[in-house]
């Protein structure tokens, strides 16, 4: 494919193409459009967090997690960007590293998972 497929139309253009490529499970190509996107409006987080899922399932683990960090930079309250950190951290096996952003991510959304003893549930009325 031409790299001008990839840069052509609007930035809505092109955030809509991704969005097609992504759904479609054609993680790469949805990473092509979007990394131009990105470094067209870097502040903008809708684009990079679907750049970091598009890395992610493209097992491009350690791109992935940099989107994601950037995304947390940005919006630190971005609570599916700090459970896909976790979760891209873990699929490297660095579950220690993973461990603080995983609680912080359920934490955050009040989902406090599996994960924690029946102790520290919170009591169910």
């Amino acid at each position: 494919m031409d790299d001008t497929y990839y840069e052509f139309g609007t930035p809505a253009d092109r955030w809509d193409r991704a969005q097609l490529f992504f759904e479609a499970k054609e993680y790469m190509t949805a990473a092509r459009i979007l990394g131009g996107l990105v470094q067209e409006v870097p502040e903008q987080v809708a684009p990079r967090l679907l750049l970091a899922r598009s890395y992610y399932h493209s097992a491009r683990l350690g791109k992935a997690e940099a989107e994601l960090r950037e995304v947390l930079e940005r919006s630190p309250v971005e609570d599916y960007a700090r459970l896909m950190l976790g979760r891209t951290l873990e699929r490297q096996g660095r579950h220690a590293e993973a461990a603080p952003h995983l609680r912080m991510a359920h934490a955050m959304t009040g989902d406090l998972g599996p994960e924690l003893p029946a102790r520290e549930q919170p009591n169910q009325a």
